[in-house]
């Protein structure tokens, strides 16, 4: 028999196979100073790419003063224990129902965490008896939401409306057979990494042919889609059409927590069965007061919107004029394509750390197929032009040097002896 311990030293998985050498530079990075669009990296200022602080809220001085205000007054520790035993408050149930007229709901719940939060709530909607049908691009925390779920699954090709359909064909036939059960479809109403909206309104319409409830991550869309900013089901006008909508408040929000809304009767059942919630601790005070002022932001400061729209459109067009691939993307979330391998992005990433002074957030084989490189920009409110502006200058020279084979290299050097 193996020592599990031993088992695991062998392999240490795709990510962590160089760990020796990325760690605090590549991987785990320490960013430091304000939070903003310009931060400090190993002593160095850097232009930030890599923040979902979408709307610049992170530093607004607003934001900061009921953070400040919340923990003097609260403390980290209140409410003590869970929602449902002894960790509730008045001030909870009022973000709930601020939530909930936000986003054009009955009702909303407060989770800790999304990650955690949703997965959880697949679990407590979902028995052994009815089918999931999911976008095959779904976020991690809906993925390991689907690992909890004991009955059958069908994946669609990402944003396949007519493959979508197949699989409901699929799974209504499935359910039509057991005499039991009913169907959940689950998508996103943005795709984190490829910046494309989930196709919410074509598939709300499939409902005249089948049914199933459909519930939608919009962590990325709540707060800079839409006329409100309620999100990407009112952009795409459906929003009727979601029976669950679900947030984290770690993106626009820039705080910590997460919500699901929808129909007062289905939020009450998630309420009272959903586990993760149930057997943990309330969100902290701090949090609850922060994040009531960060939705009054979203509510009443349109032109926080605005500025990130603008600077989005900014820095995609700039790309585009300058022959980049950005893929599909019709939100803020901006991926850039290029081809080479591992060690040249390594190289490619360390040039514009160094020697350009702009951070941002790549992902490569085994996240990736091999030979291909993303480069993810996150475009906030908290960027100026000149940030833009510079940040096409260095993608444009880096590329040329990409193109021409200048980051070639056999191994990602020792970042311990990077200075």
């Amino acid at each position: 028999m193996a020592d599990i311990f031993e088992k695991l030293m062998k392999n240490s998985g795709p990510l962590g196979q160089h760990r020796e050498r990325a760690h605090g530079y590549f991987a785990f990075p320490k960013l430091e100073g304000e939070i903003g669009a310009r931060m400090k990296f190993r002593g160095k200022e850097m232009i930030v790419w890599s923040l979902n602080n979408y709307l610049g809220l992170a530093n607004h001085p607003e934001v900061r003063k009921a953070d400040a205000e919340g923990a003097a007054q609260y403390g980290l520790a209140s409410p003590m224990g869970a929602r449902m035993m002894s960790g509730n408050s008045n001030l909870h149930e009022q973000l709930e129902k601020e939530l909930a007229s936000f986003v054009m709901k009955e009702d909303a719940m407060l989770m800790n965490y999304g990650y955690q939060g949703i997965m959880s709530a697949i679990d407590a909607i979902c028995g052994r008896h009815d089918v999931i049908v999911y976008d095959a691009e779904s976020h991690a925390c809906i993925i390991d939401g689907l690992r909890l779920h004991t009955g059958h699954r069908y994946v669609y090709k990402h944003n396949d409306i007519e493959d979508c359909e197949k699989q409901l064909e699929r799974a209504t036939a499935l359910i039509a057979k057991q005499q039991s059960g009913g169907i959940l479809v689950i998508t996103e109403g943005v795709f984190g990494m490829a910046g494309d909206q989930g196709k919410l309104k074509e598939i709300v319409a499939l409902k005249d042919k089948f049914q199933f409830r459909l519930l939608v991550d919009d962590a990325h869309g709540f707060g800079c889609l839409g006329a409100t900013g309620a999100g990407a089901g009112e952009l795409q006008g459906c929003q009727d059409g979601i029976d669950l909508y679900f947030s984290t408040f770690a993106k626009s929000m820039a705080s910590i927590g997460a919500f699901m809304a929808g129909d007062k009767v289905i939020i009450d059942f998630i309420r009272y069965n959903i586990r993760s919630q149930i057997f943990a601790k309330s969100v902290p005070m701090p949090f609850v007061v922060g994040n009531l002022k960060r939705l009054e932001l979203l509510r009443n400061h349109p032109e926080l919107r605005a500025k990130l729209w603008h600077n989005a459109l900014r820095l995609q067009n700039g790309l585009k004029e300058k022959n980049f691939d950005i893929g599909e993307t019709n939100t803020m979330v901006t991926p850039v394509y290029m081809k080479g391998g591992l060690e040249e992005a390594t190289a490619m990433v360390m040039d514009l750390r160094e020697n350009y002074k702009i951070f941002c957030s790549i992902v490569v084989y085994p996240v990736i197929p091999k030979g291909h490189i993303i480069y993810r920009l996150i475009p906030t409110a908290a960027h100026s032009d000149e940030d833009v502006d510079l940040t096409l200058k260095a993608f444009t020279e880096t590329k040329a040097k990409l193109d021409a084979g200048a980051y070639k290299a056999e191994m990602i050097p020792d970042m311990a002896e990077v200075k």
